[in-house]
């Protein structure tokens, strides 16, 4: 599957769900030793780059051979090998081999069981490690690490290939040696782009797939592939193509995985070990993977020796040689490798909640019990010295349920019917349901009133509804791309919730296939119906725990009754973050394992990022308390959630408040076809078209009964401890203690770090749960909401003009003033004017927000963020009078103003920083120049720009249009061109929305710049480029002989 797709199409293949198959030390199939790494990525201390859009800071050069001292100029030092990447094919590999200057040496990866398992691999590694030593001391500058053989032996099984460059790596580190040569490798153990980037990550500088190869050739010359392109059924590639599409990918497949971290050249990444390790044992990492992190222990060299074996002597068997085995690791198969969500469970699951039966639902349980160790916890059960008490005697489950959440799946990746009855289920328990990064339709914020027999006008395509139901997400979340984040969106929430990284997929943004953006879909997001909507990774407000701070500072700002939770991916060193977000002032830190679910995602990302959350919470709970912090903060986790056990298991480690994904949608009717990628889900739970929507089988009352049920068996399970409450388990580690369980591979796992305690918080779980939202401290807008003529045009829609002064240390002004007349009004309801004139320098955030109708003028200059998010009203930013500088030439306001922006004007007479107007769905804006990445993402507005601009201008626009003033002809080369097209502004509509808009910029802002080019308009238009992205070719502003189609169709009709 994995190299089909990559070989035909020249990218990854995309995927959902997440990954619910066991952590390969766990599993009882063999796998390969990749799978024990998992990725580290970027959350909070650093930021991910986007190797989409902004590839050109990013660069996979190598070079080979001997490095000297960097600081001695000198023809010695320069005598290398220079690749563009890291991948080799065949007869690159050959060359490099022929190099005089390198002296390669090539060094054979095979181990001989003749004498046994025991120890085998240990002698041969050491052997290979002096050899790899003596070649290096005789000149070598090139070591070739290779498993081609012409004559494979059943007693010879090769090395894991990432083993032996680790070792090797390792061993010329110790000795002094590493820097005299380069290591390659030559193996057929390569093919997906997580493999590449282990090998890379532990020392090689360049690799030769070439199994991965020969099977590109043999897939193109396959009879079942020759027909389907003879067809049409597939793009017809040639043999050179379809390698060069797989090489292709790989590339691709590398970016992204070094953007995930912030790192943006392969050679920094070459020797970096940026992976943690789950389940290879002492000996194996302190040989191949000094200092990477284990912390749960595992595999000896012996047990790992014995699954390398299982791999080699399939290939000696009769069976291999007809038909290869599928293992199932990405597709549930009969057979093959254990899945927590396959489809018996989901069967039993649909019969208990439909049935409402309680018999149903301890099959369920019983299943889930009798499972394969699947996850960390399977390992540990419960004990107590008290003695059991009466159920009666344990609070509610009414009181239980409160405690959960749903997970953070968009209307858009999910059906509107899903989504809706996911939140009317948990509204009806007093539970939380998140909106995910879509937003939500205004419609579902106020209770149903007009319910006859289930069903309800408002909305039509729901059943089994009630009276006082609404369908309202009580976490509305605030992720990058900040889709349908609006500040009446922002005001109806009860908690808002900042995703920083996303269980399946940690260190990239969200991605929505073109087919599922229904104009439903469009319109909530404020894009264009059918055009594929891709977040960015988190790198735009978010970029460091001062940036992290100031988003949850704005939150605060413009909602200060809702609690702010900041979503994190389990991963070693979380504890730390977790410290710093809560000393940003966060309410909640919400904790994902890597086996959350999603719409749509890279296969290798499902699979090999993020960490268990057993280790997440454990590691972030301790860290909070250590450090006096975990009172400020509820902790919530996430991950693969099924039932009441694990419910149990999250409160014993330490979290508050338990969050079900994907099991939400498996009890409203989702049948695990994981196919929610492709928009034809068969149920309708994840598909946006209206005939596979109307078979949605799922009612509110279906989920409502699956918690209560958990809830009763956390009830079960709290009386046989002998606890009345949950309050009294939470962080309780001492009740928890290894299970006696045999693995298949090892029996050296080492948990106790799950079981350690470092003491409890100082006040209960209920406490901490129901303390007040963290505030901002007295804020300048409380001072201007407090004076009566202010007030009074809020609550009479009626006229008010005020002047104050502003400092620094004011920041988000104007966001809580917008906040309360979007609570009041909606977002273009108030029809009063609140106009504000602000003099000196503003802080961040200045103007977020704004609502309609709100009018600010700044005399002076400001900070980052001006107008983030705002929908509606003006903004004005002008220099003090005769300022001593020329305006057009001075930055006067900083980088990222008018992300996510989706309505309003913005007026700066001077320059602004980078990635102005980045996500601006509907803002318009005149600025006098900016710096890199202009534009980009943008799906809707207007932008001018009268002045120069920086690299990379429109990346990713697909809406709305930009008008930049070239007046040395540099532009051209600034611009991504990968999806606007660039023009001369020839449309009379265009030039005059370009004329209108730069004389309302020197009516507002008196701008010297503006007034020359208006008085010499004839000179200055042509200098102007129009950004055209295709959604717009058609529209009057940016077509030439618009005018003349429609009148010609007038003429047609009337004859």
């Amino acid at each position: 599957m994995v190299i089909e797709s990559m070989a035909s199409q020249g990218k990854e293949p995309t995927f959902c769900m997440g990954d619910d198959i066991p952590l390969a030390v766990l599993s009882r199939r063999p796998h390969m030793l990749y799978d024990y790494f998992k990725q580290r990525f970027a959350q909070v201390t650093n930021p991910a780059i986007d190797p989409l859009r902004e590839g050109l800071v990013m660069s996979l050069e190598v070079n080979l051979g001997k490095r000297g001292n960097i600081l001695e100029v000198g023809p010695e030092n320069v005598s290398q090998v220079i690749l563009s990447n890291p991948v080799l094919n065949e007869g690159e590999l050959e060359s490099l081999l022929k190099d005089p200057f390198l002296k390669a040496q090539i060094l054979p990866t095979f181990f001989s069981i003749r004498k046994g398992i025991e120890g085998s691999l240990e002698k041969r590694l050491y052997k290979l490690c002096e050899a790899a030593d003596e070649a290096v001391r005789n000149g070598a500058q090139l070591l070739v690490l290779s498993d081609r053989s012409d004559e494979l032996d059943a007693t010879k099984p090769a090395i894991p290939i990432l083993l032996a460059v680790g070792a090797v790596h390792q061993h010329l580190i110790q000795n002094g040696l590493r820097m005299q040569t380069s290591i390659v490798a030559d193996t057929a153990q390569c093919f997906s782009t997580h493999q590449f980037a282990c090998l890379i990550g532990y020392g090689a500088s360049a690799i030769c797939p070439y199994l991965a190869l020969e099977t590109c050739r043999q897939w193109r010359l396959s009879t079942k592939t020759v027909n389907l392109m003879r067809n049409g059924k597939m793009p017809t590639v040639t043999i050179e193509q379809a390698q060069k599409n797989f090489c292709k990918s790989v590339r691709s497949g590398l970016m992204k995985i070094l953007s995930k971290m912030g790192i943006s050249l392969l050679s920094s990444y070459c020797g970096a070990q940026i992976f943690e390790i789950y389940g290879l044992g002492k000996d194996i990492v302190d040989l191949a993977f000094c200092g990477s992190v284990s912390s749960i222990g595992g595999l000896t060299l012996d047990e790992l020796a014995r699954e390398t074996l299982s791999f080699w002597v399939k290939a000696f068997s009769e069976d291999t040689a007809k038909r290869l085995e599928n293992f199932g690791f990405i597709q549930f198969r009969p057979g093959g490798e254990y899945h927590g969500n396959n489809p018996e469970m989901s069967k039993l699951l649909h019969k208990a909640v439909r049935q409402k039966s309680e018999t149903a639902y301890l099959v369920y349980q019983q299943h889930l019990a009798n499972r394969p160790v699947n996850v960390l916890r399977d390992l540990i059960e419960f004990t107590s010295d008290r003695a059991p008490i009466p159920v009666g005697r344990v609070e509610p489950a009414l009181s239980i349920v409160k405690r959960f959440c749903t997970g953070g799946m968009s209307l858009g990746a999910i059906s509107r019917e899903t989504h809706e009855a996911i939140a009317i289920a948990m509204n009806r328990l007093g539970g939380k349901s998140n909106s995910g990064e879509g937003g939500e339709d205004p419609i579902r914020w106020s209770p149903l009133t007009d319910v006859v027999d289930g069903y309800s006008p408002t909305l039509p395509h729901l059943k089994g509804l009630q009276n006082g139901d609404t369908a309202t997400s009580a976490i509305k979340q605030v992720a990058s791309g900040r889709f349908g984040v609006t500040p009446t969106f922002l005001a109806n929430a009860d908690q808002l919730e900042i995703k920083i990284a996303q269980g399946a997929k940690p260190g990239e943004g969200g991605q929505l296939p073109g087919k599922k953006v229904s104009a439903y879909i469009a319109r909530l997001r404020n894009s264009k119906p059918g055009v594929p909507l891709i977040s960015p990774p988190p790198h735009h407000d978010i970029y460091s725990i001062e940036d992290l701070a100031q988003l949850i500072y704005d939150l605060h700002q413009v909602n200060p009754r809702a609690k702010v939770s900041v979503k994190l991916v389990a991963e070693a060193g979380i504890g730390t973050v977790a410290s710093g977000v809560a000393k940003g002032n966060a309410d909640i830190i919400q904790i994902s394992g890597h086996d959350g679910g999603t719409g749509a995602s890279p296969v290798s990302s499902i699979k090999h990022a993020g960490g268990p959350w057993e280790l997440g919470l454990t590691e972030s709970h301790q860290t909070l308390i250590s450090n006096g912090l975990r009172e400020r903060v509820i902790l919530r986790v996430d991950g693969g959630f099924k039932s009441g056990f694990d419910v149990l298991m999250a409160a014993a480690m330490g979290a508050d408040e338990y969050g079900f994904g994907s099991v939400a949608m498996i009890a409203t009717g989702c049948v695990m076809a994981r196919i929610c990628h492709t928009n034809n889900c068969p149920v309708g739970v994840a598909s946006q078209r209206e005939e596979l929507r109307a078979r949605f089988p799922g009612v509110p009352g279906d989920l409502v009964n699956y918690f209560l049920y958990v809830a009763e068996e956390v009830r079960g399970m709290l009386a046989q401890l002998g606890y009345e409450k949950l309050d009294d388990v939470i962080g309780h580690t001492e009740l928890l203690k290894p299970r006696d369980v045999s693995l298949m591979k090892t029996q050296h796992l080492d948990l106790s770090y799950i079981l350690s305690n470092v003491g409890l918080p100082k006040w209960s779980s209920t406490v901490i749960r129901n303390q007040e939202v963290h505030s901002n401290g007295p804020v300048l807008d409380d001072t201007l909401l407090s004076d009566p003529e202010v007030a009074n045009a809020i609550d009479n829609e009626t006229v008010v003009n005020k002047s104050v002064k502003i400092y620094n240390v004011d920041r988000a002004v104007c966001g809580r003033i917008a906040g309360t007349i979007a609570k009041k009004y909606g977002d273009t309801g108030f029809a009063g004017q609140v106009n504000l004139t602000f003099t000196g320098s503003a802080g961040q955030s200045f103007a977020c927000f704004l609502t309609p109708g709100m009018n600010i003028r700044l005399v002076g200059e400001a900070n980052d963020y001006v107008g983030k998010g705002m929908a509606g009203g003006e903004v004005v930013v002008t220099p003090e009078e005769n300022p001593g500088f020329a305006p057009e030439d001075a930055t006067i306001v900083g980088n990222t103003c008018l992300y996510g922006a989706t309505g309003g004007q913005l007026f700066v007479r001077g320059k602004a920083g980078e990635r102005f107007a980045v996500r601006n769905s509907l803002a318009e804006a005149v600025v006098e120049g900016a710096g890199d990445h202009s534009c980009e993402y943008m799906t809707g507005g207007c932008v001018v720009v009268l002045g120069k601009v920086g690299r990379n201008v429109a990346a990713g626009m697909t809406g709305g249009l930009a008008y930049i003033l070239d007046e040395d002809n540099t532009l051209i080369p600034k611009v991504n061109k990968e999806i606007v097209k660039i023009q001369r502004v020839v449309a009379p509509v265009g030039q005059m929305q370009l004329k209108n808009l730069i004389e309302a910029h020197v009516e507002k802002t008196g701008s010297s710049k503006g007034a020359e080019i208006l008085k010499e308009w004839d000179t200055y238009l042509p200098l102007f480029w129009q950004l055209v992205p295709p959604s717009e070719e058609d529209t009057p502003e940016a077509c030439a002989d618009y005018e003349e189609t429609t009148s010609g169709q007038i003429t047609l009709q009337s004859a």
